[in-house]
């Protein structure tokens, strides 16, 4: 499907200037920071791909409801009284003020601040003030509720909505990234749970540089985060890319593995969890790809495209102290040309005890909450981008950021052809080619291709 929105043809000399910088795997640094292709990624990625919205484990009980977004627009996810769950826009139908103003809560109905229109928590028009003398008979509560995302889905207790009324199903859309998603967190009876409200801090970085990064960029573990070996927090980084294994699905959703039974030792299985949570494990359900992935190379970063990436490393709180795996899922909203909002939820297994729970959290939030040590890395290092793409030097000098690593380097980068998985996978962590692989799908997405399959750019 082709569909050209007025602000993606405001961007159109640039995206053009994409598609030609990708053939030689180069990115222009105007993406990065630039307000026609901002709007244009808002009204064509945002309004047309699946986007994660909440965790079913933070809306467990009738009338729980968290607020969100999609793109720029503030969304509400309810859990109503018949246990459907609700993505309404936060927007009041009479004047546009929004009914919610609560990041998170319990309540049958949202009364708008304004002129006190009221709504029930599955988006019906409920109550009007003043009723006969305003209005003389009831408006439509359908026609007049809050506006409904046009489809909501769930894949592993991950709710995800669409704000276009086509295309493909969620497990289209996700296609490989929701075979991967399956053996990251429905590994025991109940999956994962957020083990608390997701932590929120804004940067000055383009949301893309931050999914790219969980795509694909092993090559900065053994710079930008060596101070964590200095300490003892980490070990063998200079590794990380020989040992890595890269998985790319279509829809620009990418993965990096890691190799650990080879590199640690044979009994490294399933991420180094102790024992005492892998006995909680049922991998029956899992296919024979599966199986080899979360045993011997499982995914450690990846990103479901847009804006929804992942982390999961066996680590230390303190050095030389116990390991724990943690688990992160994190999303990069977009706020503006070259800002974000980092939404960090750190998630546990449902068997968990409270203790054990608390116990990944600290060590999560040691690592990748707003302070982490490894946090405070990425963060930093992502605000370059968006300063050399509004530098008017770099824009005249028709700056291009290098991503041809995998041209000439000796290391064999093909497919492995042994692979019966979904997508491709290579047993190597250079080359860039799960970040290629992403700017690939975001130049589609952004030329209108929305339908499931790669197309030709992706291809390349």
């Amino acid at each position: 499907m082709t569909a050209i929105s007025p602000e993606t043809a405001d961007a159109a000399a640039l995206l053009d200037r994409v598609e030609a910088s990708l053939k030689n795997d180069l990115v222009p640094v105007e993406i990065f920071n630039d307000t026609a292709v901002f709007r244009a990624e808002i009204e064509q990625i945002f309004t047309k791909c699946w986007v994660f919205v909440a965790h079913e484990s933070e809306i467990p009980k009738a009338g729980d409801f968290v607020q969100r977004r999609i793109g720029l627009d503030p969304v509400i996810v309810t859990r109503d009284g018949k246990g459907g769950i609700n993505v309404l826009s936060n927007y009041c139908r009479h004047r546009g003020t929004q009914v919610c103003q609560t990041d998170a809560g319990n309540s049958r109905f949202f009364k708008c601040p304004y002129h006190g229109w009221t709504y029930s928590n599955n988006g019906d028009l409920v109550g009007t003030p003043h009723l006969h003398d305003a209005y003389g008979e009831r408006l439509d509560p359908k026609a007049w509720g809050l506006i409904r995302a046009p489809r909501v889905a769930t894949r592993q207790g991950f709710v995800f909505a669409s704000l276009d009324p086509d295309g493909p199903s969620l497990d289209e859309y996700l296609g490989g990234a929701g075979w991967m998603l399956d053996l990251i967190v429905g590994l025991a009876p109940g999956g994962m749970r957020v083990a608390g409200p997701p932590e929120r801090y804004r940067l000055h970085a383009d949301w893309k540089t931050a999914a790219e990064n969980f795509a694909g960029d092993g090559y900065h573990i053994g710079t930008l985060h060596e101070s964590t070996e200095e300490v003892a927090i980490a070990q063998g980084l200079q590794m990380m890319c020989a040992m890595a294994r890269t998985y790319e699905f279509d829809n620009g959703h990418a993965f990096i593995g890691h190799a650990w039974t080879k590199a640690v030792h044979p009994g490294y299985v399933l991420w180094g969890y102790a024992p005492e949570i892998t006995q909680h494990f049922d991998l029956s359900g899992l296919d024979e790809a599966q199986l080899h992935v979360v045993n011997h190379e499982p995914p450690t970063v990846g990103t479901i495209f847009p804006n929804l990436s992942f982390i999961r490393v066996n680590t230390p709180s303190v050095s030389g102290g116990p390991l724990s795996v943690i688990t992160s899922f994190r999303q990069w909203q977009p706020i503006g040309p070259g800002e974000i909002e980092l939404w960090n939820w750190q998630f546990v297994w449902d068997f968990m005890s409270e203790d054990e729970a608390r116990d990944s959290y600290v060590n999560g939030q040691f690592t990748f909450g707003s302070a982490g040590i490894f946090e405070q890395d990425d963060t930093v290092a992502w605000e370059g981008a968006p300063r050399a793409a509004q530098s008017p030097w770099m824009r005249k000098a028709g700056m291009e950021f290098h991503f041809q690593q995998g041209n000439n380097s000796q290391v064999d980068q093909s497919p492995d052809p042994s692979w019966t998985g979904p997508g491709r996978k290579r047993n190597t962590g250079y080359g860039e080619h799960g970040q290629l692989h992403f700017y690939r799908h975001w130049l589609n997405v952004m030329r209108g291709n929305t339908g499931p399959g790669t197309g030709g750019a992706e291809s390349a």
